[in-house]
């Protein structure tokens, strides 16, 4: 969760996605202060929630902050659980029909009454800035992005700011959804890496990982991936966000560095870990990223970077009509 700040000290160098995501946040805010200026616009990206989900609050709540960081305008539209795929299909059509909204998000998961594929096919691609679009997936795998999912595109923009060169080198991904897994696969390919796609039904899964120089975990287990799944000097990029809520799971996996965790579970309840063991990674891995303060900040900010690239062509639609 964006907000629990904790400094560690490993051999492992930490990729800092704080350092990165103000950056891009800083690049969004000048150049919408400047489209304000000279167009007299002002991005506007509308959140649709359904449900009382308290996680999903707490993502549409750190976007909206986001938002009003770089200056984007932000819309709310908070759903009772009891919403059906028609009323939410009609609030996603108000939102693609008016010019002034650029961006649309709805927040996943949906309640299980509702058609989740209908209602993501139903955003404007144009204004589809989760990259998650029919449309949108089939650009990007052709090699002519659009919109790229968040989360794929700021772990681009994390391993470009850190000099990672991707040109030939042997990428493993683990995790195949269609949020994370693919599109970065996708990414990396067309960034001219080796890349292995893993997932649950994958044989001998740290034989796979332990040959890759930059290995992506995003399983959705905590701390699955350990010393015997990381190549020595690999660069790994952890997209998992669990949560460890005993002391006995906090000392197991993060060994010496235990102390301000359990701190951090004593005042919350929990602290968070992502897919890659902590303290085994920092024994073994050359880079990479913390938990939290990695990759779940730069997914925030590639919306931000998403949403104004909507702006963006909903202006040069209007000038070309």
């Amino acid at each position: 969760m964006i907000g629990e700040k904790i400094k560690t000290t490993t051999r492992a160098s930490l990729l800092d996605g704080a350092t990165v995501a103000s950056e891009i946040k800083l690049q969004v805010k000048t150049e919408i202060e400047l489209l304000s200026k000279e167009q007299n616009f002002v991005p506007c990206l509308a959140a649709v929630r359904v449900g009382d989900d308290p996680a999903s609050a707490v993502y549409v709540r750190n976007k909206i902050k986001a938002c009003e960081e770089v200056g984007i305008r932000s819309e709310h539209y908070a759903l009772p659980e009891s919403t059906s795929t028609d009323e939410l299909l009609s609030v996603i059509n108000s939102l693609n029909n008016r010019p002034e909204v650029s961006g649309i998000l709805t927040q996943l998961p949906l309640p299980k009454a509702i058609n989740e594929k209908l209602i993501i096919e139903s955003i404007n691609p144009l204004k589809d800035v989760d990259g998650f679009h029919p449309i949108n997936v089939g650009k990007l795998a052709m090699g002519d992005p659009l919109f790229v999912p968040c989360t794929p595109a700021g772990i681009i923009e994390l391993l470009d700011h850190y000099g990672i060169e991707l040109n030939g080198i042997d990428a493993c991904v683990v995790g195949r959804s269609q949020i994370v897994g693919r599109p970065t696969a996708q990414l990396l390919l067309q960034r001219n890496a080796t890349v292995t796609i893993c997932h649950s039904q994958t044989r001998n899964l740290s034989e796979v990982t332990s040959r890759a120089e930059l290995l992506v975990a995003a399983i959705g287990r905590a701390g699955m991936i350990g010393r015997q799944y990381i190549k020595p000097g690999a660069t790994v990029i952890d997209v998992g966000m669990n949560r460890l809520t005993t002391p006995a799971e906090v000392e197991s996996m993060f060994g010496a560095e235990s102390e301000k965790r359990l701190e951090v579970l004593s005042k919350r309840g929990y602290t968070l870990i992502g897919d890659v063991h902590p303290a085994e990674a920092a024994e073994v891995a050359g880079r990479i990223t913390p938990v939290p303060g990695g990759v779940g900040l730069l997914t925030v900010a590639m919306l931000m970077k998403n949403t104004l690239k909507a702006a963006k062509l909903t202006l040069e639609s209007k000038t070309k009509t």
